[in-house]
């Protein structure tokens, strides 16, 4: 949900996939509004419209929140404009808040833009702590849309908290353990250990398959699950410096060199096939993840994954709903942004769109704690994800993340697995974010 590149697909497809029960990439779900065009009232019978900018697969149609919120609210109509891909919503929505016009009621941000929104455009947009419940959600989700000051200029959706998904019969071959509480605890609280673990698994695999499937997840994986990454509190770029970084970059490499990991870019046609082919064990997953897997999976892969948590806790996709002052409703449209995020409504949402909720009161529903995956069997995915969600570290989130992440991940640690060596890979990825970042 992310011109960029690599991390615009990925950030894509955290919207467009969100769902449990598919995995391709979604069209525009437009209800036929075509224009971008600011919200209205009397949207007919004197009805007051209120207006949704979305990007991909949010969810909130098709799980039947507008239907069930026009029910509770007779004088309220929803409609909703959609752009695929978030590369093509985002730069349009900062064009639209810079000029303050075309706005939507309800403008959706992917979180690994909601630092550059919080930072240049908040007093373009109302302080939704008055509507949201800040006690709702997750203190890290809140705080990611919070200003210095203590405005909350946007409302969190969803989360993707990190857990491992496996092939079960891969593992029985490779004489790995199977129970998704033993396969955790062999790489419990270290990624060098899940490092370890592929290299088992290669020890006994051989060639026709690898342990991971690509260096990008690998990498995503281990930065997620850090403090501190691209930027340090102050707002300056640090990935050079930040040991984490190097860390995780060369953790990738030595796995790449080791021959554990696929030599694929995720969310290209040739990984999609590595997928089909079943041509890996492991792979970074947060819930949205298992949406896509069943979509580019043969029909018999059901049942064969299973779900363990992750080495260390991380988040991978997310976004929030904000409303921009300019529009003609600003309070019904908080109102509804607040209502669509509260933990009933989320919950609703996972349960039919597999959206994880940012709202941990929504884990203890039957929704959440009864979910199941078609490619997990009867693994207790809500239960896994919801422990993930609330060891996740407050991130420090800078305004080009995006773009430094993709030059770590297409630019660098994937030429490892292409022959070059991590030295010759880092200097690569150096070069390529210091030119977009004008450094």
């Amino acid at each position: 949900m992310r011109a960029r590149t690599r991390p615009a697909r990925k950030a894509v497809i955290l919207a467009a996939v969100a769902s449990l029960g598919i995995g391709l990439l979604a069209g525009c779900a437009d209800d036929g509004k075509d224009d971008d065009s600011g919200s209205s009232s009397g949207g007919g019978g004197g009805k007051t419209t209120i207006t949704l900018g979305l990007f991909g697969t949010a969810g909130f149609q098709e799980s039947g929140l507008y239907k069930e919120y026009e029910k509770l609210h007779p004088d309220i109509t929803i409609k909703q404009t959609v752009v695929e891909r978030n590369e093509n919503y985002y730069p349009a929505l900062l064009n639209h808040l810079t000029t303050n016009s075309g706005l939507q009621d309800i403008q959706m941000v992917e979180v690994g833009n909601i630092a550059e929104i919080v930072q240049t455009q908040s007093s373009k947009l109302l302080d939704l702590s008055k509507y949201g419940k800040e006690s709702d959600y997750l203190d890290w989700k809140w705080k990611q849309a919070t200003t210095a000051d203590g405005q909350t200029v946007g409302v969190g959706t969803d989360v993707g908290p990190m857990a491992i998904c496996y092939r079960k019969d891969l593992f029985q071959k490779a004489g790995l353990p199977t129970d998704r509480e033993e396969v955790g605890k062999l790489w419990a609280g270290s990624w060098d250990k899940f490092v370890d673990v592929g290299k088992q698994y290669k020890a006994k695999a051989g060639t026709s398959t690898t342990f991971l499937d690509s260096p990008g997840g690998l990498l995503q994986a281990i930065l997620s699950s850090e403090k501190d990454r691209f930027y340090d509190a102050s707002g300056k770029v640090i990935y050079k410096t930040n040991p984490a970084v190097k860390s995780a970059f060369d953790l990738t490499s030595e796995a790449a060199e080791a021959g554990l990991i696929g030599n694929q870019t995720q969310f290209q046609p040739a990984w999609d096939t590595t997928i089909a082919n079943s041509k890996f064990a492991a792979m970074s997953c947060p819930p949205w993840m298992l949406g896509y897997i069943k979509g580019k999976s043969k029909a018999d892969a059901a049942g064969k994954w299973d779900i363990a948590q992750a080495p260390k806790s991380g988040n991978w996709g997310g976004s929030f709903l904000t409303v921009p002052k300019s529009g003609k409703n600003t309070e019904e449209a908080a109102k509804l942004a607040a209502w669509l995020t509260a933990p009933a409504q989320q919950a609703k949402l996972f349960g039919v769109q597999g959206s994880f909720p940012s709202t941990p009161a929504a884990y203890d529903s039957t929704e959440v704690k009864n979910a199941k995956n078609d490619m997990t069997g009867d693994a207790p995915i809500g239960p896994i994800f919801a422990e993930a969600a609330k060891n996740i570290p407050v991130q420090t989130i800078g305004p080009k993340d995006q773009i430094i992440q993709q030059g770590l991940t297409d630019n660098g640690v994937v030429l490892v697995t292409q022959g070059k060596s991590a030295a010759e890979a880092w200097k690569n990825a150096e070069k390529t974010i210091d030119n977009a970042l004008d450094q």
